[in-house]
């Protein structure tokens, strides 16, 4: 057990470092283009190639999606008493609360934790939570709904595109495939080295807030996740994924939109940054509970 938790948080530890020492050094990392780069491309080849290579029927990844837009609506109803009762900006903290970093740590967590059957169902909850982020990030910010958004998301042609395979159970050449795969391996190592530069580069604001912001972040996506699995009588890979994806720290794109939309960037930043080390705390003891029970 303790080995499977090692090769587990080792790997993506190593990354984030990697990322954090970079930056630290002064060395020149282009981000938004690596960003890019990673979404336009490598997110999506890795999406489609999971998706028509997996053995997991369509049923598995749509009902965790449909559980990653219960788990996510939930997770706001739950901010904001939560920030009422702190005396909170429901405005800045509540995407913190919400939306959590399902994309590069989360889907790296359960592809290390479960393998590639892991993965595919950890896609169903990250596509839904990505498009959840485009839609009501700028809302919550400015009030302002965008459902365009997500029609230019990369990631929701992935998977239509998947989807449209395996229904008509298309035939994928295997230099398309071998292709496929080269290209999304680059994405997740990628995005968690970007991770590592972005909490390199945050600047903090009011660290006792950010931490009991981070702690109830971590501690209601825990609660919720184990909940809901519970409630849906969720087993193995699929009760591990969720419970991981709902554990996740804060994503880094609220700091994106608060700095876009000036709702106290650097705060939210402690947000951003605490949630994350914090859950390389908690990592291991969450691995303990999804894979050992």
């Amino acid at each position: 057990m303790i080995i499977t938790i090692l090769n587990t948080v080792a790997p993506v530890t190593v990354c984030a470092v990697i990322g954090l020492v970079w930056a630290k050094q002064g060395y020149q990392y282009e981000t938004v283009f690596v960003t890019r780069l990673a979404t336009y491309i490598g997110f999506p080849c890795l999406i489609f190639k999971t998706l028509v290579s997996i053995n997991s029927d369509f049923d598995s990844l749509f009902l965790m999606g449909g559980l990653g837009l219960l788990t996510t609506g939930v997770f706001a109803l739950a901010a904001i008493p939560a920030l009422k009762f702190s005396k909170l900006s429901i405005r800045t903290f509540m995407p913190s609360l919400t939306f959590a970093n399902t994309g590069n740590l989360g889907l790296s967590i359960c592809l290390l934790a479960f393998g590639k059957e892991g993965l595919a169902l950890a896609i169903g909850y990250f596509t839904v939570s990505s498009i959840l982020v485009f839609l009501f990030g700028p809302a919550v910010a400015v009030g302002r709904f965008s459902p365009s958004a997500v029609l230019k998301s990369p990631l929701i042609w992935a998977v239509m595109l998947a989807a449209l395979v395996i229904a008509l159970d298309c035939s994928i050449p295997l230099w398309a495939l071998n292709s496929l795969d080269l290209l999304g391996s680059f994405a997740i190592p990628l995005m968690l080295i970007t991770l590592g530069v972005s909490l390199a580069s945050l600047k903090v604001d009011n660290f006792r807030r950010g931490m009991w912001i981070s702690i109830l972040r971590l501690g209601l996506g825990f609660l919720i996740g184990w909940g809901t699995a519970e409630i849906f009588n969720l087993e193995g890979i699929a009760r591990g994924v969720l419970i991981i994806e709902c554990a996740m720290p804060a994503a880094v794109f609220n700091y994106v939109y608060a700095e876009m939309y000036a709702t106290s960037p650097n705060e939210v930043a402690a947000v951003v940054m605490i949630s994350t080390l914090l859950s390389f705390i908690t990592m291991p003891g969450l691995l303990w509970f999804v894979v050992g029970s």
